[in-house]
């Protein structure tokens, strides 16, 4: 089960991250997104920011897909997100090794 301050301490630990001021956790790489908090959006409501949920850059649809089918309890996403390498993921679900791996591909992705 992972957590914000996760999050927060791994990518806080890759080279050339900056964690931009928001009411959750934003990091870039080379003024790029590679992991935020999920900016829940309900009509006629204001955006809630989720920090249970971790938005995740995955590089191309067939990765975003192949988490969305592959761990439909970790990965999900909406219709916001189409057409984007971006999925949603759960961290009370995720185990901290995995989010480690997850945080360090987006990462690695964006910072090339």
């Amino acid at each position: 089960m992972a957590h914000s301050d996760d999050v927060r301490r791994i990518a806080l630990a890759l080279d050339h991250v900056v964690e931009i001021d928001s009411d959750g956790f934003d990091f870039r790489v080379h003024d790029r997104g590679f992991v935020w908090s999920y900016p829940e959006r309900t009509p006629g409501q204001r955006r809630t920011i989720r920090t249970d949920v971790a938005v995740l850059y995955v590089g191309d649809e067939a990765e975003k897909q192949a988490l969305l089918l592959g761990e439909p309890e970790l990965f999900f996403t909406t219709s916001g997100y189409d057409g984007l390498p971006l999925v949603m993921l759960r961290l009370p679900e995720v185990t901290v090794d995995r989010l480690d791996e997850l945080i360090t591909d987006a990462w690695r992705m964006r910072s090339e």
